[in-house]
């Protein structure tokens, strides 16, 4: 079977897809203009406005079956939607965990939890926005981390410390992944943890203490910490201990989605380098006629392209059922480094005027680089490469 063949018999269309969703998107987008951003970035604020115009659109619903209230779109809907934000020089960072986090309710919740919260949160009327994994002193060494939560009667008590969980003073519920079971008294390190539902209404003030993290980027990140938190029981979702394999069931959705966004800004970027390189004029020329403006565009402009088919792929596959893992990853790895290529190619191109905030370039070429390190660093792409896919020894 020929490439063109593959790509057919798994659906990949050739041409712009979902256009009705994309014209929407814009539309919205519209109305939220750089000077809209930039505001929020000074202030460190959250956009509030913006969100609930995506919600009320019924956007962050996209994945979200109907029977719960939702859109019930495919993967590659709503990583357009995402992408579509980005393109238009927004940032869906602030919305994009509420479309994917809900997925581990979905796939391993009870039917009680699902019908409680998912219709909830379809209408908009809870944000599931808090996802509580990383921690301070093991970063991405998961199975190491530290908070704990104990089973006493009816409830958990939770222990430890988050770090980066980004937009928990402004979500409702809180997905937490915490060890039930102590690390030496299990087979496999990653036996033993659970994920939980914890609604942040009632537990801030009762054990949960939020504190914003000022960062490089306005992403409402913070650092969250748990002082004997009870929780009911039925926070639990799923089986207890099998919260790891929980957590990853998910990894391949949120790492197709977030790819979206970078190939939204490497868009946003070389359109803009193409205005500005036909505009700007030096030596009475458009400085657009040099090569070497026209070359570091062109090759981000292919980078993106080449980032966008595997893309496609990666989403098509997912949405066939099929195991796409390094489709997922090299998706991330080569999305993220498309979009830093067109962002240094846009900063070369406006030179000094790229630093002016007016511009909107330095703040989009901030937030692009974060995908290069989050939900996962190229570094530990690579390393997933060479041994799942290539056959290479353990790094780690």
């Amino acid at each position: 079977m020929t490439s063109s063949d593959n790509s057919a018999a798994l659906g990949i269309p050739l041409d712009e897809d979902f256009p009705e969703i994309r014209e929407s998107v814009r539309r919205i987008c519209a109305d939220y203009p750089g000077a809209y951003w930039r505001q929020l970035d000074e202030e460190s604020a959250y956009p509030s406005a913006f969100v609930q115009a995506m919600t009320d659109a019924g956007f962050l619903a996209a994945l979200i079956p109907e029977e719960y209230g939702g859109a019930g779109l495919p993967l590659r809907a709503a990583g357009v939607i995402l992408e579509e934000v980005h393109a238009s020089g927004g940032s869906a960072g602030a919305a994009h965990a509420q479309m994917y986090t809900m997925g581990t309710v979905l796939r391993h919740g009870s039917p009680e939890q699902k019908y409680q919260y998912l219709p909830e949160i379809a209408a908009g009327r809870l944000r599931l926005q808090a996802f509580g994994v990383t921690e301070p002193t093991t970063g991405t060494d998961t199975t190491k981390l530290k908070t704990r939560a104990v089973r006493d009667g009816d409830s958990y008590v939770v222990n430890g410390q988050k770090i980066w969980t980004s937009r928990a003073l402004y979500s409702d519920l809180m997905m937490l992944l915490a060890r039930t079971t102590p690390v030496d008294q299990v087979k496999r390190k990653t036996d033993g943890l659970s994920v939980f539902l914890v609604d942040m209404r009632q537990a801030v003030g009762n054990g949960m203490t939020i504190r914003p993290i000022k960062a490089m980027v306005n992403h409402n990140t913070t650092e969250v910490f748990f002082d004997n938190l009870r929780i009911p029981a039925s926070s639990l979702i799923g089986e207890e201990g099998k919260g790891f394999r929980y957590i990853l069931d998910g990894m391949n959705a949120e790492r197709i989605l977030v790819s979206h966004e970078s190939i939204g800004d490497a868009k946003w970027f070389t359109r803009t380098s193409v205005k500005y390189a036909n505009e700007r004029r030096v030596f009475d020329r458009p400085i657009g006629q040099n090569q070497g403006i026209q070359f570091p565009i062109a090759k981000a402009y292919a980078q993106m392209l080449a980032a966008e088919l595997m893309l496609r792929k990666a989403a098509a596959m997912f949405q066939a059922g099929r195991p796409c893992g390094e489709e997922a990853n090299l998706s991330k790895l080569l999305s993220a480094e498309a979009a830093w290529e067109a962002g240094e190619a846009c900063m070369q191109t406006h030179g000094g005027f790229a630093y002016a905030r007016e511009y909107d370039i330095e703040r989009k070429w901030r937030e692009a680089r974060v995908q290069r390190t989050a939900p996962v660093s190229t570094n530990l792409i690579l390393a997933y490469v060479a041994e799942h896919v290539l056959g290479l020894p353990r790094s780690y």
